[in-house]
């Protein structure tokens, strides 16, 4: 089963995220990483669960002990994952976020939307172009 990665440390964002992903019929398992040394580990496969080459990463920005930025960066400069897709899925609605995200080689940038109708609606939209449009490189 298609894996996607969710570096999220807010439990109520997690249980949230996992219940829009489960009403949108999204046919991938969600593995959470509660902050971003975690996912580094994750994906390196020296911590449970490996996620080696998970089709998406959805990424919070402000984590502690390393934030979703940073991650990002070590992704990126890592050739067995920079392939991998990363969204910053995150509350900060910044500018200087936004712009560094992108330099950075995220794939997407997402602010989360307050109203659970608008966060469906996003969800729905991620759904529809990483999972119905776009061919993904670790696809089955």
């Amino acid at each position: 089963m298609k894996k996607i990665l969710l570096v999220e440390d807010n439990p109520a964002d997690v249980l949230l995220t996992r219940r829009v992903f489960a009403q949108a019929d999204i046919d991938a398992e969600i593995v959470v990483a509660e902050d971003g040394v975690t996912a580094l580990e994750m994906l390196a496969g020296t911590t449970e669960p490996k996620v080696s080459d998970p089709v998406l990463i959805l990424m919070d920005i402000n984590m502690p002990r390393k934030n979703g930025k940073d991650v990002l960066k070590e992704i990126k400069a890592t050739t067995r994952l920079r392939h991998i897709p990363v969204v910053m899925l995150t509350t900060s609605d910044a500018r200087e976020d936004i712009r560094e995200s992108y330099e950075n080689y995220a794939s997407g940038y997402i602010v989360k939307p307050a109203r659970l109708g608008d966060f469906m609606k996003a969800v729905e939209t991620l759904k529809k172009f990483w999972f119905e449009t776009v061919t993904l490189s670790s696809d089955d």
